[in-house]
């Protein structure tokens, strides 16, 4: 993982391999990131998504194991009980150009991923 700082606003471009929801959670301990918005594109090679369903009170999850475009990736860095928490939506394509989206819990690079926070 690459990153620098402009202002308040830190541009990360993480690479081949890197876990970017562990990635992101080590930035946001480092630079003491309590507060910001995410915003990313790139291509994953493993994800886990999921839903959640209020009636039931569960998450459902699916994990996907092939090449696959981020065409949207966002959500926050907050803190919860003092500890870094991340909140992020994925909006991922596959090579039938079909989307698949929800809570994103893993996401594994497998080109690139640039980054916003």
């Amino acid at each position: 993982m690459e990153y620098r700082k402009f202002g308040d606003t830190y541009l990360v471009r993480m690479d081949r391999g890197e876990e970017i929801i562990g990635r992101l959670t080590e930035l946001c301990r480092k630079e003491d990131i309590r507060l910001a918005q995410v915003d990313a594109l790139g291509a994953v090679d493993h994800a886990v998504v999921s839903v959640y369903d209020v009636a039931a009170q569960t998450f459902y999850k699916k994990e996907f194991n092939e090449a696959m475009e981020i065409s949207n990736l966002c959500g926050t860095v907050s803190r919860k009980e003092g500890e870094v928490y991340i909140h992020l939506h994925v909006t991922l394509c596959d090579r039938n150009l079909c989307a698949h989206g929800g809570h994103a819990n893993a996401l594994r690079v497998s080109a690139t991923c640039e980054m916003t926070v």
